[in-house]
């Protein structure tokens, strides 16, 4: 992803509306100088964070899946993300480390990073996007078998609610040879080192 989204000006002009009804709301002068700009600065944001919804990951993956005849894990590590919780629609990001056996083809590495952030870039919670990183992978390509690790930090944990600085989750998702066997899920997460 990482280039300039193009908006729909309509469809900023709209959530911007509602941004200035939740700034009224809260108590809030939406026509003083430091938030004049707020509604549409937060309107362009909210859809630069859930601009995944407009594209399609498996297109993604299948745009440079190649022949390989090798068959060893393959790792790419501490992929960074930035997502936002669907219960709270407070920040929540982290690192995914996603490793792959491949069974006849193997997929461009940077795609590995442009599928995290197409889950990413929605309305998430951290066992889905997991869950979809893998299983997306799965189905793009042959393969003996896919592990996705995910570490985040949750915002609604830390500034809100319990208010636990120091947390943080980890979720794995696998499937194929690392659902058989115990020792390649080992394997893996002492290469990603976790």
């Amino acid at each position: 992803m990482g280039s300039k989204i193009i908006h729909d000006e309509k469809l900023v002009e709209e959530i911007a509306s509602h941004y200035e009804a939740i700034l009224r709301l809260i108590g809030e002068d939406p026509e003083r100088e430091g938030l004049r700009k707020t509604p549409v600065r937060a309107a362009k944001a909210i859809l630069d964070v859930t601009s995944g919804y407009k594209s399609d990951p498996m297109a993604v993956a299948r745009q440079a899946v190649f022949e390989h005849d090798g068959s060893q894990m393959v790792i790419v590590k501490d992929i960074e993300f930035y997502s936002t919780c669907e219960h709270h629609i407070l920040p929540f990001f982290g690192k995914i480390s996603v490793g792959y056996i491949p069974d006849g083809k193997i997929i461009g590495l940077s795609k590995l990073a442009r599928i995290v952030d197409n889950f990413s870039k929605r309305l998430q919670v951290q066992e889905r996007l997991t869950s979809q990183v893998c299983h997306l992978l799965e189905e793009a390509m042959p393969t003996k078998g896919v592990m996705v690790a995910c570490e985040g930090e949750h915002l609604c944990m830390k500034m809100r609610g319990v208010e636990k600085q120091d947390s943080s989750t980890v979720t794995y998702d696998y499937c194929g040879l690392f659902c058989e066997d115990a020792s390649l899920r080992d394997e893996f997460i002492r290469m990603i080192g976790k």
